[in-house]
């Protein structure tokens, strides 16, 4: 049988999403589902760590969920992050993204380019600085184990969880492939399907660390990206349709 759908555990894209483009192309129902949600961690909690902002000179951000966070929890504590705090983002985009909260131009901000390992070029430079770092309850651990290689000063403070969300009315749902782009996705899908079998369904992971994951929990990897011929889902996901329909 021919792949004619597909379920993303992601939120639904802009319009022009090059998913559009691939459903045409294949004559597919693709549906967008988040598989997991954001939750926040309530200023008492970060009392109770001990994590006070002020002793801090510069924050780390990873994402705008971060961001978001960051400044929630401000707001929360009523602290008043003094001007002369310097931020430090993984890409440009996530540093235009503080211009939701702070006069951009007034302020010391940097930014790598796509990588930590670039950014971490930028707090080498800055290293006598004090950082804060926002982060998920499920955050990689490659940034604190880089920070602490190179002795940076730094806090970690869990802002937000990631937490499974409720999928039960997908329970007698079926999707020829479903897309994953991290390993708390792939536990969602366990958590609200304990007795899932995947047969006939085609599993699709990004990132070697969903890869992981997916293998660790038993299920058969069909698609994979990125890899040399496919530097996105969406393109691992056309080259795979366009042989495996050809082929039934």
């Amino acid at each position: 049988m021919k792949i004619k759908s597909i379920l993303v555990s992601q939120p639904a894209p802009a319009d022009k999403s090059p998913y559009h483009e691939l459903a045409e192309k294949h004559h597919l129902k693709i549906d967008f589902r988040p598989f997991i949600h954001v939750e926040s961690v309530p200023a008492r909690e970060i009392r109770k760590e001990r994590i006070n902002i002020l002793d801090h000179s510069a924050v780390i951000f990873t994402s705008k969920t971060a961001i978001n966070h960051f400044f929630r929890i401000t707001e929360e504590m009523r602290v008043s992050v003094p001007d002369s705090m310097k931020y430090f983002c993984v890409t440009e985009s996530v540093a235009y993204y503080l211009q939701k909260y702070i006069v951009y131009r007034k302020r010391k901000i940097f930014h790598g380019d796509k990588s930590f390992q670039n950014l971490l070029d930028i707090i080498l430079k800055n290293g006598k600085e004090k950082f804060l770092v926002p982060l998920s309850d499920a955050h990689n651990d490659e940034i604190p184990k880089l920070l602490n290689k190179h002795r940076i000063k730094y806090t970690k403070a869990t802002l937000y969880k990631t937490v499974c969300s409720d999928l039960s009315d997908l329970k007698d749902v079926f999707y020829d492939i479903l897309v994953f782009f991290s390993p708390t996705g792939i536990r969602s899908l366990l958590y609200n399907f304990p007795d899932f079998k995947q047969n006939n369904t085609k599993i699709a992971t990004f990132g070697p660390t969903t890869a992981q994951a997916a293998k660790k929990e038993g299920l058969r990897i069909d698609i994979q990206a990125p890899n040399p011929k496919a530097p996105s889902m969406v393109m691992a996901l056309d080259h795979y349709i366009q042989i495996f329909n050809k082929n039934n």
